[in-house]
């Protein structure tokens, strides 16, 4: 989608599109040295990361934990942030964290007049579509999603014309232009009960493969797929995780359902990342190996003791994108903006309404 696709509707005819900075203001840099009087009022933030990050290390962060979390309340913002995002996001400065769902829901309950999101633009989108009102931004314009860029609006229109009549579910992890041609969207955690929630006995399921195949196996319903894939859970092999469990048969793997069928076959537990984190919770396995991005086990493991975390290690680079100075630039600077068009704003908002009001 072009930066023009996504204008909203903050414009005046003779002034052209008022930028979040003329709304808001720009807020000057604060002074980024490490004092003793920030080491104190951080300290508490670093007992949940300092796993994590070396002692030698806390001096660069904390000036900008303490500056993010003293200026996201001048500005009167709320931060939110997925899973994915690193110890030092996740635990020191966001203020509301969960999976793709969790993200949208608590998106329409914010009060703050500011949203910053910390993951990737389809996330942030989401939130805008559900709060046009409100001012969204991205600390990076350009975390972008290996799904989402697999298909576009046109790609859908041409599978309806392939399949007339047939329901289309789309995944949250898309643009707001393929949202728009979507009849309900879904997430990992409701993919199943979104799809059992609709009469036809034939649904299109995109635009992740894996996802699809892998919620076909849990249904009766002839699921219709797409060829596209993260980039990060694709990478996942069952050979691998065979040979972990080869070499420990006391690990519990617990995969998310964007791998591989033969990945899943091999795990214990498949499930969002949230269903993943709470089965880590409920079951506290000794060992556990989580088929995932790797900053989720980090998150996890500041939070729960005697759980031994196993790191297949596969970053999401477009997630890593995001950084406490990139946080701190959005809340000074009021960048980046997530606009979208009005055009295919109205028609996104259903779809991703329907999944949110779906009852489970």
């Amino acid at each position: 989608m072009t930066t023009s696709q996504r204008l909203e509707s903050t414009i005046t005819p003779a002034l052209g599109p008022i930028s979040a900075a003329e709304r808001f203001g720009i807020i000057e840099r604060p002074d980024l040295a490490f004092t003793p009087a920030i080491a104190r009022e951080t300290e508490h933030l670093y007992e949940r990361v300092k796993q994590f990050i070396p002692a030698f290390e806390w001096p660069v962060y904390a000036p900008y934990v303490h500056a993010i979390n003293r200026i996201k309340k001048e500005r009167g913002a709320v931060i939110l942030a997925h899973n994915y995002q690193t110890p030092d996001i996740f635990h020191c400065v966001a203020d509301i964290v969960g999976d793709s769902l969790q993200l949208a829901r608590d998106a329409t309950k914010v009060d703050s007049e500011i949203i910053i999101q910390c993951g990737v633009h389809f996330m942030a989108e989401t939130s805008k579509l559900l709060n046009p009102e409100k001012t969204v931004l991205i600390p990076d314009g350009k975390a972008g999603c290996s799904l989402s860029e697999s298909i576009t609006g046109a790609d859908v229109r041409l599978l309806k014309e392939r399949y007339p009549g047939v329901p289309v579910v789309t995944y949250v992890n898309t643009s707001a232009d393929v949202k728009a041609e979507t009849d309900i969207c879904c997430t990992s955690s409701n993919v199943l009960a979104v799809i059992e929630s609709l009469e036809s006995d034939t649904v299109l399921c995109i635009p992740d493969e894996y996802l699809a195949m892998n919620v076909a196996k849990q249904t009766k319903k002839k699921i219709l797929t797409w060829k596209g894939h993260c980039e990060v859970h694709e990478r996942f092999t069952a050979a691998e995780l065979l040979a972990y469990k080869e070499a420990d048969p006391s690990i519990e793997i617990i995969g998310h359902p964007e791998c591989h069928p033969d990945v899943i076959a091999v795990c214990d537990f498949a499930g969002s990342t949230s269903g993943m984190i709470n089965y880590v919770k409920d079951k506290r396995p000794a060992r556990v190996l989580l088929v995932t991005e790797c900053s989720m086990a980090s998150n996890i493991q500041a939070e729960i003791t005697g759980v031994d975390f196993i790191k297949p290690c596969n970053l999401c680079p477009h997630m890593k994108r995001i950084t406490l100075p990139k946080i701190l630039d959005s809340l000074l600077f009021m960048t980046e903006e997530v606009l979208v068009d009005p055009a295919i704003a109205g028609r996104a908002r259903l779809a991703v309404e329907r999944m949110v009001n779906l009852k489970q």
